[in-house]
């Protein structure tokens, strides 16, 4: 007789994991304000190889609206300066020859609701896997029936998926909620 706990612990952890990616996608969008995981994307060439920016300098916002890169070898400035005019993070960088500095703009309101339709994109595919990992798991939940498994624990155990689900969609639509509003606030 298989245990049906295993299979409700599966679906959790598959729901967690896409909560977890989730707000990892959001946070790489930026809501006008200054944030370095906007640059968690941008490679520089480092003795011929590609590394992430933040293993050749330190990245720090000092307030808002700015960016601060401080590279741990001078000589690798305009290296990095080339890496982020050439990434999708779409800011010029300053550099004053020992540092950095990315001015993020104001958002236009057209930018914003591109960026409020690309955060739905990200909620919806956090609710997709959710929703796969509810599907896997009354899958294998009915198939346990087959193995010995009482309907009326295999049910109880359907029913708390359910239940388990239903909280994370719940999540999903608050962590949602509030990039929305923080991309909307000017």
């Amino acid at each position: 007789m298989t245990d049906t706990k295993q299979y409700v612990k599966g679906a959790e952890k598959k729901m967690t994991d896409a909560i977890a990616h989730l707000d990892e996608q959001l946070a790489h969008i930026r809501a006008g304000k200054a944030n370095a995981k906007i640059l968690d994307g941008v490679r520089v060439s480092y003795y011929g190889s590609q590394v992430t920016l933040s293993n050749v300098a330190s990245i720090s916002t000092p307030d808002a609206k700015t960016i601060l890169i401080t590279p741990w070898e001078k000589n690798l400035i305009k290296e990095i300066e080339k890496a982020i005019i050439n990434s999708e993070v779409g800011i010029m960088p300053e550099n004053n020859g020992e540092v950095i500095r990315l001015g993020i703009p104001p958002l236009t309101e057209e930018r914003r609701r591109t960026l409020v339709r690309q955060s739905k994109h990200e909620a919806e595919n956090a609710k997709i896997s959710v929703r796969n990992a509810r599907r896997d798991a009354i899958e294998w939940l009915k198939k346990s029936i087959k193995e010995g498994v009482p309907e009326d624990v295999e049910k109880d155990a359907e029913a708390e998926v359910q239940k388990i689900h239903d909280k994370f969609i719940k999540k999903v639509d608050e962590l949602y909620a509030a990039k929305e509003k923080e991309i909307m606030t000017v």
